[in-house]
């Protein structure tokens, strides 16, 4: 691939008193950044780490910064960071993260605000970001700790196909969701004269699992708009799982397996994804990651896939009582023909992050890494590529069909893949994820311990309820109760009650 002539890292150029523009120039006297090396920690890929290894060879001719790509597994990411920057061993310089956990590091002062090196780089159209991806993924506690590097909505895709065969429409509602499943579950939908699955999901434990159960809990919980969240109730703190909504969304999550594989309960979103791409599944939900898989190379689903966005509900819970009513006006104004719709932004798209304690020379040559990787020259082509695990995030990247149509997309499933995650990026009633201090310790080590327990049949349903809600109310307890309800309304961005 050609490397991009345009040195997008100004700010870095400009703290080092180098001449701007085309890096011939530059290189010809002396690259900004020989003799600095670096090293970045992310999860093994090769989604999100693939594009930043393959990357850093030509990041290096352009400014001579040596940045090195370390993986440790997904689920020890957060341990992994954290006990770098806590104990100051500090062996890495930056991290492309999950940016949930953002407060965890910009709190105790662990990574450097950017919002000053953003200004002066004029390269990285920064405007061109999506505000969701600016203002949420990107900023905490007033200031800028990270650049976005991927957009992330979880979205359902089907085989439009399959649906158009069996006289099916796309599912507006989780009801309909699991009667499309159920209708053609079983059908052999690959050509291989074997069954096919009605619905592929990840539920391993320690795979991000808990991220779907929630995208099917949130138009439930949530009604009234962004700022009411679906995780606490925004004066108390206390968690919102005990109700008939949340009961049902267990409900569906268990019923998804009985249109699946044998062994979903153990299959990671690699193992769905592969088992739709290889036109084994009507439906499934993830990440913008299957629009581009459809089109890769060995897809057997080319031109055969739609995405719609997030099923809602036509009930939703009253808190009042703790049970499900029809969706009206009232209790649900944003509600679309008689759908509460409520598109979850599952981790937010991962993002980077610059160790506070590096070196000034090694922070400029992370912050300018991570400026050159979101630079719509090389974003452009990344987010078009399944393999990256990068989805779109820059206007430029919605509104520019060419670099999808060049990656084997058609007009129409580009237009359509798009329109999907536009919609969600776009709903005035889109569900934020947890992002408060310790939320690894509320999803990854609590929600995601017994949403397991769950779905192997050791809890039942109002159970599993309970024992969510009596842990998380004691992590709380324990972090402190104003402490944690002052984070929650301050990333929904309302005032505490």
């Amino acid at each position: 691939m050609k490397i991009a002539r345009t040195f997008p890292i100004i700010a870095a150029l400009t703290m080092l008193a180098l001449p701007l523009g085309n890096l011939s120039t530059a290189s010809a006297q002396a690259l900004p950044f020989d003799g600095v090396s670096a090293t970045v920690l992310t999860f093994v890929g090769p989604q999100i780490a693939e594009p930043l290894q393959r990357r850093a060879p030509d990041f290096k001719k352009l400014t001579g910064a040596d940045i090195t790509i370390a993986t440790v597994p997904n689920a020890d990411l957060y341990n992994s960071m954290l006990k770098d920057m806590s104990t100051g061993t500090n062996a890495y310089q930056g991290y492309v993260i999950d940016p949930q956990y953002v407060g965890d590091f910009a709190d105790p002062g662990y990574i450097a605000p950017l919002e000053d090196s953003i200004k002066a780089d004029k390269d990285i159209q920064w405007d061109d970001i999506e505000p969701f991806f600016r203002n949420f993924s990107a900023n905490y506690g007033g200031h800028t700790y990270m650049i976005p590097l991927d957009g992330d909505f979880l979205m359902v895709y089907y085989r439009t196909d399959v649906l158009k065969k069996a006289g099916l429409q796309p599912p507006k509602t989780w009801a309909d969701y699991l009667a499309i499943a159920k209708a053609v579950n079983g059908t052999d939908m690959a050509g291989d004269g074997k069954p096919s699955y009605g619905s592929c999901i990840s539920k391993a434990r320690s795979q991000q699992s808990y991220w779907w159960l929630w995208a099917i809990a949130a138009p439930y919980l949530q009604t009234q708009g962004t700022g009411q969240g679906s995780f606490f109730d925004t004066t108390t703190m206390k968690p919102l799982v005990l109700n008939d909504g949340f009961i049902e969304a267990l409900d569906i999550m268990k019923e998804t397996g009985t249109y699946g594989p044998p062994n979903e309960s153990t299959t990671n979103v690699g193992d769905s994804r592969s088992l739709f791409t290889s036109g084994h599944c009507a439906l499934t939900l993830d990440w913008g990651d299957i629009g581009p898989l459809a089109v890769a190379p060995g897809s057997k689903v080319v031109d055969k896939v739609g995405a719609v966005v997030s099923p809602g509900t036509k009930n939703v819970v009253d808190f009042k009582t703790g049970k499900l009513v029809p969706v009206d006006k009232t209790n649900a104004p944003d509600a679309v023909d008689g759908v509460n719709y409520a598109p979850y932004a599952a981790a937010g798209g991962w993002s980077g992050a610059v160790n506070a304690s590096a070196t000034d020379k090694q922070k400029q040559a992370v912050y300018a890494f991570y400026s050159y990787m979101s630079a719509p020259a090389q974003s452009s082509v990344d987010v078009t590529l399944g393999k990256t695990g990068f989805n779109p995030y820059r206007a430029s990247h919605f509104n520019d069909l060419k670099p999808w149509i060049a990656s084997g997309m058609s007009e129409t499933a580009a237009n359509n893949y798009l329109g999907a995650i536009k919609a969600s990026l776009e709903s005035p009633n889109f569900a934020l994820d947890l992002r408060i201090p310790h939320t690894n310790d509320y999803q990854q080590n609590i929600l995601d311990l017994i949403q397991s327990q769950y779905l192997a049949g050791q809890l039942t349903d109002k159970a599993a309820a309970q024992a969510i809600f009596d842990q998380w109310e004691a992590l709380t307890t324990k972090l402190g109760r104003d402490v944690q309800l002052k984070a929650y309304v301050a990333e929904l961005g309302i005032t505490a009650k």
